[in-house]
Formats: structure tokens, C-alpha cells, sequence
């Protein structure tokens, strides 16, 4: 079946790319050997990711950038720093790890994403979008300040872009001396005229020895008879950038105007044009930028006519294109479609509800929104910081934003949401998803810290939803129960209900509920979807016979119901709290700080995510790995019952 350029895939066996476990044995290669060495990673990572669910789409584009970055530089002596790290799968094959990547995002095998806890190559952490150009100045700096001849380079993504550090660190990257190759991976255009004669003649004539040498020549001279300042080699090099810009009809007026030097569009899929043009530009003083333009799932048709899909498709049949998804009728369903439907609801009797996402849609289900509505939802890219500050101005004249972000890219956000958002008090719902515990992709994805942050903020009520249900009563109790801004989190994956579409209804703010009542001294104060885990752990209790606990379910961090936690304080002599976030100053916290002011004198157990990065896997051996399984809070609860 043809569905990759060398009319070969499924299971094969790859004579090059068994014979490379070093990036010494790459650049051990004849030259020539590499465009088929590109072959037979594309239909590895077909083979692999077909049965291991990752990244696909942009690690099938990125196949020859990564064998040129470390064909050509010496890697680890050289440092290449990746931006969130979709495109590294190839780095992390190339670089010793060939062996593992069955593990890929595994407990106790490979991260998804550089991890410089995992490799010397990966030389810098990886995993949030647009750190890779500060983070890589950072070394470029320090190398030179030590006179090293050492290459940094960050490799940085078209999407990436769009966020503000990554703008901030262009900003930042002439002002000081470093020699720093920031490679733009343009993956959102098909290559086009740009990418042939005149671009690549001058591209061949901008990065030529002879050229630069002259180039360099001249401004020694200049400088020596006074005539050229520093202010004016900057103006020289817009200027030179300008000529560039009207010759290849490409515009790279921003590069000019921070005193970058450009060089590109080159077809980033074509190994053998990457190498020859990384190799005149390695060793050009100064930073400079190189824009190459790849397809996204390269080689692979159905990712190539679908990359939203094929980002991340989880397991497919690599001959058929079919991808296998699991059998989820009858079935709770996702948190963020549950989210995506009720949004849609409200927006269709309300002209002033509005959805923004950064750079999210599909993964949080606003998709719905943009489909059904279009002129109500807003893609901001990838900007969660500038996503809060718009929805704030867009409140401030009357609208009324669901702002959806991930829960560990809404840290990002964080001074927004204080002096944008709820110091002025905007009628905003943020919506966090993925809050908690999210599974494979990791220590850098785990929304654990969202109550911790969120609960100190004036303004902001803060809550969290046990199910479906609950989480349509908070979407509407936000949009309808109070005029000020208001955070709900919510876990990713399935949720508990089959039968979940309720019709919502507007809940007291600050309130919690008793679920059950018990026949021991122990009250569980659970908050938000972990409350299951609980539930479960009481009808385990029950089946052996034991005591049981009551259960309460507090719905808000904050404004905390204090009356509730007051009659429990005043019934149970020993109070236990769950939480799916971290230990340290968030929902136990919380009780624990209200029980100090009533004085309470019993026992209290918190549990929750230690004050620890917890490693990739799935969700279940990560609850594990916290103690926050059904069984081990059954267990707790068990221990703490016999010593009363």
C-alpha cells in the first residue's frame, strides 16, 4: 500500500537505523545514506506509534530536521533545545534511546517530551510551548561569556511562535554576544515558489564562506577608521535583511527589526539541502534564524490530509489508516465534551456567552462551539496569558467569556488572572481542564498546582465539579448565579455518569453537601472527581464489613463552606481530606487553616499529590503512585478508624 514515499510500511526490518545507537554512528554516515535513513525512521515511528500512542503528526515532519541537527553539530558538546518537544521523537532515537521507545510515555519508561533528567541530550526541559529561544539564549550567552566555540541552537515550532516568551526572547537575543541558531519549523504552509531558483540562490549566497568572510572584512575595516558604529552595523544588517525580503517575496521585517540575521524558507523535508545550509551557517557569529517549512505527518497521507487528527491519533492500523478507538458506548462520557455541549447550549440562548481557547479547541471540546457558533468563539493560539487579559476586556464591555485552558498551561497566566481578571472583577468563567492527574504526558502536563494558586486570589470563586452533572450546575451557576469571575476545574478523560445530561440548575456559591452518612467517627471532605475514588472506597469498606465514614462532597475551595466545616468539626474527631492536586496549599490546606481558627483538636489526614513531579503514565498507576486509589483510601480510612 503506498501510503509512505518509499512504498514501504508495517513491520521492517531497517538496516541503517539498527546500526546507529549514538549520534557518533549518524555522523559516522556517508551523506548519502541519510535520505534513506529518513525513510526508515518515518516507518519506525509509523511501526511504534501505531501500537504505542504518541505524537505523530509532528514527529513524521520533523524526521529530516532531526538526523541534520545532529548530523551536523556535535551533539551532546553542542546543545539543541527543543520547544515542547512534539518534533523530538527522532532526537530521542538518534540519541541512545532506540532501545526504549517501545516505553515512550510509559511508567518507568521514556518521557514524551526532553527531559534533562533522562539524557545529556536533552539539554533543557521541554513540554510547555515557546521557553526554547530564552531558555537556548540563556546557554548561548554563557558559552561565550566562558569563550567556548559551543553551539546552542533552539529548534521552535510555527505554533510556538505565538506565545509571548518566545517573543520576549527574540527581543532579547541581540543585546548581548552569543552565537545562537534559532530554527523556525514552519509546519502550517506547503512548501511553495519561495522554496526554488532566486530564494535558493540567495540563500546559497547569504550563507557562502566566501561571503561572510567579506562581509566580515568590511565592517573590521569600517570600524577601524571610525566610519561604522555599532548602530550602524545594526541598520546595515535591516537593511540587508530588507533586500533579502523584496528578492525571495518573503517577509522577514520583524527578524530585521530585532537585528537577527534570516535565512530561509528552505524545505525542511529535503535532509540533504538541511545539512549543507546548517553547515555554512554553524559557525556565523551572532543569532540568527532559519525557517524551514516541513508538512506535518510527512509520508503518511492520512496525517498529511488530517494533521489536527494525527497530531496525537492514539493506536491505528498503519496499512489501512484506520484508527482504533475504543468501544465507548454506554459509557460515561468526557469531562471536556460535556463542557463543549453545555457551551453550546448556553451560547445558542445567550449572544453574550463567548468561548476562548488558546491554541485548544478540539482537546477541551470548544470545537462544538466553533462549529455551531463561529461568531461566539475565539482561537487566541497559544497565549494563555493574553486568552485570560481578552477575556477580561471582552467582560469589561458586556460580553461573558468561557475561557478554557489546561490546567498546567493556565499557570502561565497567572499574573493575568490576578491584575487583569479579578482585580477589576470581569464577569469571566475560566474553565480549567486536564485539572489533576492527566496521565502520559507527564511531570510537565499534571494540573496539580491550580488550587494551590487559585485559592489566594481575591474575587475569584474557585470550584470543582464530583460528575457531569455537577459540572453543568457550576457551568451554569457561573453564568447565571453571580456577576464575577469564577474558575472550574475539571479533570481529563471520562467522568462517572452514563446518564449525564441533566437539565443544570444554579447551585449556592460556597456550599458543600453531605453524600453519605456514616457509622464511624471519620468524615472524608472530598473536592471535585477524586470524590468517586472516595465513594468507591466506602462501598469497599462496606463489603468487608467495615466501619464507614461520612462523606461530604465541599463543591467550592473557595469561598469554603465554614459552616459545614464548623458542624463537621463539631461531630467527627477525625476529619480526612481528598483532593486531585497538590498537598501543599491547596484544599487541605485550606481545611486545615479553618480547623486551626475553630481549634479543633482531633485528628486530620490529608491526601492528595505530594510535593513532588509526578512521572508520565497512565492515570491509574499515577493514582497509585499518590496513594489515591479506592483501595488505598479505603485503606487510610481503615487504619484511622482502629485508632480511634
Amino acid at each position: 500500500m503506498a501510503m509512505q514515499e518509499n512504498d514501504n510500511l508495517g513491520k521492517l526490518s531497517y538496516p541503517i537505523l539498527e546500526g546507529i545507537n549514538s549520534t557518533r554512528d549518524l555522523r559516522a554516515l556517508p551523506q548519502e545514506q541519510l535520505p534513506q535513513l529518513c525513510r526508515e525512521l518515518r516507518s519506525y515511528l509509523l511501526d511504534e506509534l501505531s501500537e504505542n500512542p504518541g505524537h505523530l503528526g509532528s514527529s513524521l515532519g520533523a524526521v529530516e530536521l532531526n538526523v541534520a541537527l545532529h548530523y551536523v553539530f556535535t551533539t551532546p558538546y553542542d546543545r539543541l533545545v527543543w520547544d515542547v518537544g512534539h518534533q523530538a521523537y527522532v532526537h530521542k532515537i538518534l540519541t541512545g534511546r532506540k532501545q526504549d521507545f517501545a516505553t515512550l510515555r510509559k511508567w518507568g519508561g521514556i518521557a514524551g517530551f526532553p527531559a534533562p533528567n533522562e539524557s545529556p541530550y536533552d539539554t533543557f526541559p521541554a513540554g510547555h510551548a515557546s521557553n526554547s529561544i530564552s531558555g537556548a539564549l540563556g546557554k548561548a550567552v554563557a558559552i561565550a561569556k566562558r569563550g567556548e566555540r559551543r553551539n546552542v541552537v533552539a529548534i521552535i515550532g510555527d505554533g510556538s511562535m505565538t506565545g509571548g516568551l518566545a517573543f520576549e526572547g527574540l527581543n532579547n537575543a541581540s543585546s548581548f554576544p552569543n552565537n545562537l541558531l534559532i530554527v523556525l519549523n514552519d509546519n502550517n504552509m506547503s512548501i511553495d515558489n519561495n522554496v526554488g531558483g532566486l530564494n535558493n540562490y540567495f540563500v546559497d549566497l547569504n550563507t557562502s564562506r566566501t561571503y561572510n568572510i567579506v562581509r566580515y572584512d568590511l565592517y573590521r575595516l569600517f570600524r577601524k577608521f571610525n566610519v561604522m558604529g555599532e548602530e550602524s552595523r545594526k541598520a546595515i544588517l535591516r537593511f540587508n535583511n530588507s533586500l533579502k525580503s523584496a528578492l525571495t517575496k518573503c517577509d522577514n521585517s520583524f527578524f530585521q527589526g530585532l537585528s537577527i540575521r534570516y535565512f530561509g524558507p528552505i524545505d525542511g523535508n529535503d535532509v540533504l539541502r538541511l545539512v549543507t545550509i546548517l553547515r555554512k551557517i554553524k559557525h556565523m557569529d551572532g543569532p540568527k534564524i532559519l525557517h524551514i517549512r516541513t508538512k506535518k505527518g510527512k509520508g503518511y497521507p492520512p496525517a498529511e490530509q488530517n494533521p489536527t487528527i494525527w497530531h496525537a491519533p492514539g493506536k491505528f492500523n498503519v496499512l489501512t489508516g484506520k484508527r482504533i478507538s475504543a468501544d465507548t458506548s454506554g459509557k460515561p462520557p468526557k469531562f471536556q465534551d460535556v463542557f463543549g455541549t453545555t457551551l453550546v447550549e448556553f451560547a445558542k440562548s445567550d449572544k453574550r456567552i463567548v468561548g476562548v481557547t488558546p491554541a485548544m479547541p478540539t482537546g477541551c471540546s470548544m470545537s462544538m462551539l466553533f462549529d455551531a457558533m463561529p461568531s461566539q468563539a475565539y482561537d487566541v493560539g497559544i497565549a494563555e496569558s493574553h486568552a485570560v487579559t481578552f477575556s477580561a476586556g471582552l467582560a469589561s464591555e458586556g460580553f461573558i467569556p468561557f475561557c478554557n485552558i489546561y490546567s498546567s498551561f493556565a499557570q502561565r497566566s497567572f499574573d493575568q488572572i490576578i491584575h487583569d481578571l479579578c482585580l477589576g472583577n470581569y464577569h469571566v468563567v475560566l474553565c480549567l481542564d486536564r485539572a489533576g492527574l492527566v496521565g502520559e504526558d507527564g511531570a510537565t502536563h499534571q494540573g496539580a498546582f491550580d488550587l494551590a494558586y487559585l485559592r489566594i486570589i481575591p474575587n475569584l470563586v474557585v470550584a470543582a465539579p464530583i460528575n457531569e452533572h455537577y459540572l453543568r450546575n457550576l457551568m451554569l451557576t457561573a453564568y447565571k448565579g453571580q456577576q464575577a469571575p469564577m474558575a472550574i476545574r475539571y479533570p481529563r478523560g471520562s467522568g462517572s455518569l452514563v446518564d449525564w445530561h441533566n437539565t443544570p440548575e444554579v447551585i449556592p456559591i460556597g456550599k458543600g453537601r453531605l453524600l453519605s452518612k456514616g457509622s464511624s467517627g471519620i468524615a472524608v471532605l472530598s473536592l471535585g472527581a477524586i470524590g468517586t475514588e472516595v465513594s468507591e472506597a466506602i462501598e469497599i469498606l462496606k463489603q468487608d464489613g467495615a466501619p464507614t465514614p461520612s462523606h461530604y462532597d465541599m463543591i467550592y475551595l473557595k469561598p469554603l463552606d465554614n459552616e459545614l466545616i464548623q458542624q463537621i468539626a463539631s461531630q467527627y474527631n477525625t476529619i480526612i481530606t481528598v483532593e486531585d492536586g497538590t498537598i501543599v496549599g491547596g484544599f487541605g490546606s485550606a481545611v486545615l487553616e479553618q480547623l486551626a481558627e475553630y481549634g479543633y483538636k482531633g485528628v486530620v489526614k490529608r491526601l492528595g499529590i505530594p510535593d513532588k513531579f509526578i512521572p508520565h503514565g497512565s492515570v491509574s498507576k499515577q493514582k497509585e503512585y499518590c496513594g489515591l486509589t479506592a483501595t488505598q483510601i479505603a485503606h487510610t480510612i481503615n487504619e484511622l478508624t482502629n485508632k480511634q
